[in-house]
């Protein structure tokens, strides 16, 4: 380890193709600060960095947590939080890797035939049902709003 950095922007070596097996294959970035040097090279002014950038993500995912309940992009929000976090900081890194690898496999298991069908035949069942209450209450009460319905 040389005087000017403080080893976590170099990636370890994996013997014998090891990451590859361990799925770090598609990110062979290694884990930590993404710091400009000189921010790194001084302690003072990288703990600063920090702090900023933890700030500003807190800040993000806050807006994120927010939205979840409220009309906005929420998950995008949150994601995109912890993507700040991961510029800075190992954790972030790790979870986002976690992250995208199960959104992958959900995508993956989507999109076999047999799940397909089965989500397909699910909300037809779904929307069935649907158009029978609906059915149902148009027969009963015809186009008045629930809030108009006195006792009939």
């Amino acid at each position: 380890m040389n005087t000017g950095s403080d080893g976590r922007d170099e990636a370890p070596a994996a013997p014998d193709g090891a990451a590859a097996e361990a799925g770090e294959g598609e990110d062979r970035r290694g884990l930590g600060s993404r710091a400009p040097e000189f921010i790194r090279s001084r302690r003072v002014l990288h703990v600063s960095w920090q702090v900023g950038v933890f700030v500003v993500g807190l800040a993000v995912v806050a807006a994120g947590i927010v939205m979840l309940p409220l009309p906005g992009p929420g998950w995008v929000v949150i994601f995109g939080g912890m993507a700040i976090w991961a510029t800075e900081f190992v954790w972030a890194q790790l979870v986002l890797r976690w992250t995208k690898r199960k959104v992958t496999e959900a995508a993956q298991r989507a999109l076999d035939p047999k799940v397909r069908r089965r989500n397909i035949i699910l909300t037809v069942i779904g929307l069935v049902i649907i158009a029978a209450l609906v059915g149902v209450y148009l027969s009963k009460f015809g186009l008045v709003m629930p809030w108009n319905i006195r006792d009939q």
